[in-house]
């Protein structure tokens, strides 16, 4: 993949070509960004640039991109690609091997994906390396959330802050690439500028829909109907997800009365009653009857 085919954050990636143009490439790297947005994609195409022995070309065919697409680079390295906890051993191993000289290319390029699933152990492994990298390494580290990250780290990477991708982009790759039918605005804003987050609902587009209406019904109707259409919530695996949907549909509707920005207040309670073990059941019939208790102008609260 081309940084072409790669949507959004067309200033970062024309730093990055800038910078393999002018040789004025750096030890360490540090992409942070929402999840989803295609940080792993533009850390993958930029380490090919890197390593490719003629980059003059757009469609090289070199050694290096040859192995690269075949994804047998022997100077490339991708550390946690699936997202998993990383453990101490795997730093272990690539300060091990950090040392050793390129083989196919001028360079050796690391990616370390969701790096804030290191250990502090692992970090602080890494860290020496980081302090005193080989002339030859180059080390990208890919972060959804700093935060996690020591200091020490971030203060040894040049930091690239990419942006969540533009919903006018967004909405012509859901359509043209996803599949996507009829997406409503509430769904668009949910996709939260993520390509991720767009692909993971896809699925779920159905229930969302629903949910939509049920936000929209919610003081036109009976408590004790709204609370059996409110089963659909009812789905723990996904339920912050959900939950934060609820908070887009509540948003939508400020304009049409200005108490739905108060029923803000009872989603954030709900998903923190679910984080701290509460029943679960009850929390989401809890959170509908405060909501239904806030709009509905017949409701007989004090």
């Amino acid at each position: 993949m081309d940084f072409k085919e790669i949507i959004g954050n067309q200033d970062v990636k024309e730093y990055l070509l800038n910078s393999i143009k002018q040789n004025n490439i750096l030890h360490s790297y540090l992409f942070l960004g929402t999840e989803g947005i295609g940080k792993l994609l533009i850390a993958k195409e930029f380490a090919k640039k890197i390593l490719c022995l003629n980059d003059t070309k757009e469609e090289c065919t070199c050694k290096s991109c040859t192995c690269f697409n075949g994804r047998n680079h022997p100077d490339f390295y991708l550390i946690n690609e699936s997202g998993e906890n990383i453990k101490i051993d795997e730093i272990r191993s690539l300060t091990e091997k950090v040392i050793e000289k390129p083989i196919v290319s001028n360079r050796k390029v690391y990616i370390i994906n969701d790096c804030e699933k290191m250990t502090t152990e692992a970090q602080n492994c890494l860290l020496k390396t980081l302090e005193e990298p080989p002339e030859f390494a180059v080390i990208i580290l890919i972060s959804s959330n700093e935060n996690l990250i020591l200091n020490t780290i971030k203060s040894r990477c040049m930091s690239i802050k990419l942006k969540n991708i533009e919903e006018k982009e967004l909405l012509e790759y859901a359509k043209s690439v996803l599949g996507y039918e009829n997406i409503s605005k509430n769904l668009l804003k949910s996709f939260d500028g993520s390509i991720g987050k767009a692909i993971k609902l896809k699925d779920f587009k159905e229930k969302y829909e629903n949910i939509d209406i049920l936000i929209s019904n919610i003081y036109k109707k009976d408590l004790i109907e709204i609370l059996l259409e409110g089963k659909i919530l009812y789905d723990k695996e996904n339920i912050y997800d959900i939950l934060d949907y609820i908070i887009v549909c509540l948003y939508s509707k400020i304009e049409e009365n200005n108490k739905y920005i108060n029923c803000i207040k009872y989603v954030n309670k709900c998903a923190e009653r679910i984080r701290n073990n509460c029943n679960f059941d009850m929390c989401i019939d809890n959170l509908i009857f405060e909501i239904w208790e806030e709009l509905n102008e017949n409701s007989n609260r004090g």
